[in-house]
């Protein structure tokens, strides 16, 4: 990339490409910055769940239900208030509620989505950084070369949240998956050692901590709105120049 005379703008060509970044990049980024924040207050709703068996499960005096009928609920197993909420139902006869199994499910597919994600944006801001270093020759560009280098800098923290935030998830699944959810058998833990609280308690925390660097990832994406809506104006500003 040959240097610019001072005061010169950049060629067409190298302005075409930044304009189309800052269009196109901006357009992506105004989805990552509200996303994030839906899939948030989801993982919360999930973690509440596990909070809600887990405060239940702590002081339930659990029995044996053997004679109920089939697919009635267990009075001692569900948690007041959840069934409605998020269709976690404990049946007699039955095993683990088709409702957890979707929710680790959930939670499974949305760790994959976030180290995908994550992994490409780092590698995706690996490139940026080399090329926005090239920016510097064009005396027209050098006052926002500060604000393209903030952008790049929220993006890649951001990539390094979502890749944390895969890793959290999997551990809380890895957590929960110490529980039988089966009313047998999560019966004789509340009359012997009472461990499922704790693996319960212990899942949403990382479930909830996973939420919380969601919310910053979106927050260090948002920051660059103001950024990208500069920068544009700068380069449709040189183009009619």
């Amino acid at each position: 990339m040959a240097e610019d005379e001072p005061g010169g703008t950049p060629p067409e060509p190298l302005l075409e490409v930044i304009a189309n970044l800052a269009r196109f990049h901006h357009e992506h980024e105004k989805y990552y910055s509200q996303a994030p924040l839906r899939q948030a207050a989801e993982l919360q709703a999930r973690s509440r769940a596990l909070k809600s068996l887990a405060d239940r499960w702590s002081t339930v005096d659990a029995g044996g239900r053997s004679g109920t009928v089939p697919f009635a609920g267990a009075e001692d197993l569900n948690a007041p208030g959840l069934v409605a909420e998020s269709g976690i139902l404990f049946m007699e006869g039955e095993g683990e509620p088709a409702e957890l199994l979707r929710l680790k499910r959930d939670v499974g597919q949305v760790a994959d989505d976030y180290e995908r994600g994550g992994t490409w944006l780092a590698h995706a801001m690996e490139q940026a950084w080399e090329i926005a270093g090239q920016l510097a020759v064009h005396p027209a560009l050098a006052d926002l070369l500060g604000e393209r280098h903030r952008i790049i800098a929220n993006d890649w923290q951001s990539a390094g949240l979502q890749t944390l935030v895969a890793r959290l998830l999997r551990r809380a699944l890895e957590v929960l998956a110490r529980v039988d959810f089966s009313p047998a058998a999560l019966r004789a833990d509340l009359g012997g050692g009472r461990l499922a609280p704790g693996y319960l308690y212990s899942a949403s925390e990382l479930l909830d901590r996973a939420a919380d660097l969601m919310t910053e990832s979106a927050m260090l994406v948002h920051d660059n709105e103001r950024r990208w809506r500069v920068f544009g104006a700068r380069v449709r500003e040189l183009r009619s120049g």
